[in-house]
């Protein structure tokens, strides 16, 4: 499909949400990953941003390497001038404030990713290995990223309220269900701590209907009506359900059918916001 760059506007185009990964032994998945037979490499990933105007991109470590982010560190060394990256440390490990700060320090990570489960094997997040990590996060003044269903978005409100100027950027709307938009206010209960972000992202996989769906939009609406948008960012996830919807259109679904975003609104949303919690222009 041709890129979404031909209507590109006169500012630079920011993702702050992709994964990268290689079958490659010199890389071992961990054991047990579910991994696809595909690659996605990131030459890959930048013939997508070149044709589709996206200048640079942060990539989030990928599960299927768990807590071994050493493929995508020799990613950030190899292009540097496209990507910054966020890694992920084991959150039941007691020494995982020390990892980070490896990673982040030696490494060059710009932030660090958690994922607490709805059931009981995310727990964690309510336990006591989390303050040390939080408070790490907060000395280091790295971003703190959350891939958290709705349904823990309390949980990890009382973490906020502790670490209130940590910048955290919650993922993909919380994942809240179409069907269930009452839910969404726990999300919305955010906008009390002004370092609270939201990626817009996974409009597609929420919704029940084709492209632009629609559906999902009302619930980004009601977060650009609560957060506005300087705390707003759109987001690729390439590629992961890349059967459901192709990068140009999670580009054009913010920049073309978002129709409640005026020229100003898409500013922030696609580079500006961004730019506030991952300063790209620093690498420049």
């Amino acid at each position: 499909m041709a890129g979404a760059a031909a209507t590109l506007p006169n500012y630079s185009i920011f993702d702050p949400h992709v994964h990268v990964w290689k079958h490659d032994a010199q890389f071992p998945f961990a054991a047990g990953a579910k991994v696809p037979e595909y690659d996605a490499t990131p030459e890959a990933l930048l013939d997508l941003m070149k044709q589709n105007g996206i200048a640079r991109t942060v990539i989030i470590q990928v599960i299927h390497y768990r807590y071994d982010n050493s493929y995508l560190a020799a990613v950030l060394r190899q292009y540097p001038q496209y990507f910054l990256g966020v890694c992920r440390v084991d959150p039941l490990d007691p020494a995982a404030p020390d990892h980070f700060t490896h990673w982040s320090q030696q490494q060059g990570f710009r932030g660090v990713r958690l994922s607490p489960a709805a059931d009981a094997a995310g727990d964690w997040i309510r336990g006591p290995l989390m303050e040390p990590l939080w408070k790490r996060c907060d000395s280091l003044k790295v971003p703190m990223t959350l891939l958290a269903p709705i349904s823990r978005i309390p949980d990890c409100q009382k973490l906020i309220d502790k670490f209130p100027d940590l910048t955290v950027v919650i993922d993909h709307m919380a994942d809240c269900p179409v069907d269930h938009p009452e839910e969404l206010d726990k999300l919305i209960a955010l906008v009390r701590y002004p370092k609270v972000f939201v990626k817009i992202s996974h409009t597609w996989s929420l919704s029940k209907q084709s492209y632009p769906w629609t559906d999902s939009q009302a619930l980004v609406k009601r977060l650009y009506d609560t957060f506005g948008p300087h705390r707003l960012m759109w987001a690729t996830d390439w590629p992961i359900a890349k059967d459901i919807a192709t990068y140009p259109q999670r580009l054009t679904v913010v920049r073309d059918e978002m129709k409640f975003l005026n020229a100003d609104d898409k500013s922030w949303v696609l580079s500006k916001t961004i730019e506030r919690v991952w300063p790209f222009r620093q690498i420049a």
